[in-house]
């Protein structure tokens, strides 16, 4: 019987004792334990192995996630769409995943005789809209957005917390665009990408660009014009990347981006990739100014990758500690204010999600009289900080106090 031995040598104690501190700092920030810890998830072996459960806590950050993501894509153009866990088997023999990706692909399930299929991509349907109406050059870009569940095959001894999983919800988005738009569609999800990194507290990023295998898809041409275009648009944005020539997949060229952590690990989670295949293989087209038919470019795109695992990249950098806007405690203190004020017959409605002085004004806009703000001291203290429209701050009050005065208020027919 052979075993393994792994070692590693440092030049001197200072870099040995750096390195003991990471391992050290990585075990304490481990997603799984601080999921049991503060009660955010689990995954249960009743139900089976790679199956997340995301309990009440968790469930407010995935929710303040969603809403976050779903705001800025819609300010950005994008249309939402909501698609079938399931489809008939037929749809993944032309979209091809059957013939190269099957060993990823959980079984069959027999249908009124008819085989349907768990989805492991949100892709074909996407396509499927897309289809459902022919379109006009005019009609470009086309962007749609899904946080779509998907299910995959991965063997048991491969899964890990919420990093493997076979039961996981990308936030997927797919553009169709002509050609000489591409570059400006990139240079868009590209800006996009860092809008939505930069609310969780990601600046640091490793970009790579993959370039055309030797087996692909597609001319030269339009191989060379879209990788231009990669390339122009992240010359535009300003980031370093890194070229991997021949790294693309074989459907198109592709950008990879790697957050950096508070411990300076790198995760997977951003691509952008140029398709030229599935385009192909459902047969979708345009009529352009001539009024003859052509293919327009799809561009698959992922910004968190998927929420499962963005979350305990979450977990492990902010080590559970979540910053305000994101922590699940605040909320729930939030909602227990607002229906005791509920119960004491005070109108009363929670707003999150925004940072703290966009929150003020879109108040101030609504016109709304009262605004308790609560923060960590707060949720701590079990009070609120309370801003009146008519007289500005008032100080931190008691909720019950707060609740006495607004009572008193309202009988008198004054202003708090």
């Amino acid at each position: 019987m052979l075993q393994r031995i792994y070692g590693t040598a440092w030049e001197n104690e200072e870099q040995l004792m750096a390195y003991l501190h990471f391992k050290e700092e990585a075990k304490r920030r481990d997603h799984r334990r601080i999921g049991q810890d503060l009660d955010l998830f689990s995954i249960q072996d009743e139900a089976g192995g790679g199956l997340v459960f995301w309990h009440p806590k968790g469930a407010i950050v995935r929710h303040i996630i969603e809403d976050t993501w779903k705001k800025i894509h819609i300010n950005r153009g994008y249309d939402m769409l909501y698609t079938p866990h399931v489809a008939k088997a037929d749809l993944w023999k032309i979209s091809g995943h059957l013939d190269f990706y099957k060993e990823n692909m959980f079984d069959q399930m027999d249908i009124e005789d008819e085989k349907y299929q768990l989805r492991p991509m949100n892709c074909p349907y996407h396509i499927l809209v897309y289809k459902r109406k022919l379109h006009s050059y005019r009609d470009f870009p086309i962007r749609v957005a899904e946080l779509g569940t998907v299910y995959r095959y991965e063997l048991s001894g491969s899964l890990h917390g919420l990093f493997r999983v076979r039961g996981f919800t990308q936030d997927d988005a797919h553009i169709f665009c002509l050609e000489d738009q591409i570059k400006d569609e990139i240079r868009g999800v590209l800006d996009l990408t860092e809008e939505i990194l930069l609310q969780f507290g990601f600046s640091r990023y490793e970009v790579n660009l993959s370039t055309r295998p030797e087996k692909a898809v597609g001319d030269d041409e339009i191989w060379e014009k879209a990788t231009c275009a990669l390339k122009d648009a992240l010359d535009d944005k300003g980031w370093s990347y890194q070229v991997d020539e021949g790294g693309g997949a074989f459907y198109g060229p592709k950008i990879d981006l790697k957050i950096e952590d508070a411990l300076g690990r790198k995760w997977q989670c951003s691509t952008i990739q140029v398709d030229f295949n599935l385009p192909q293989r459902f047969d979708i087209t345009y009529v352009d100014a001539d009024q003859e038919r052509k293919r327009p470019i799809m561009i698959h795109r992922a910004v968190l990758g998927s929420l499962e695992r963005f979350f305990g990249v979450l977990i492990e950098h902010y080590a559970g500690d979540f910053p305000l806007w994101l922590s699940p405690v605040q909320l729930e203190y939030c909602n227990n204010v607002a229906r005791e004020l509920k119960r004491n017959g005070i109108r009363a409605e929670v707003w999150h999600g925004e940072r703290l002085p966009k929150l003020i004004r879109n108040a101030e806009k609504q016109k709304t009289p009262l605004m308790a703000v609560v923060g960590a001291k707060e949720v701590e203290m079990q009070t609120v900080t309370v801003r009146s429209r008519f007289s500005g701050e008032l100080g931190t009050l008691e909720v019950d106090s707060f609740i006495s005065r607004i009572k008193d208020a309202c009988e008198n027919r004054t202003s708090l």
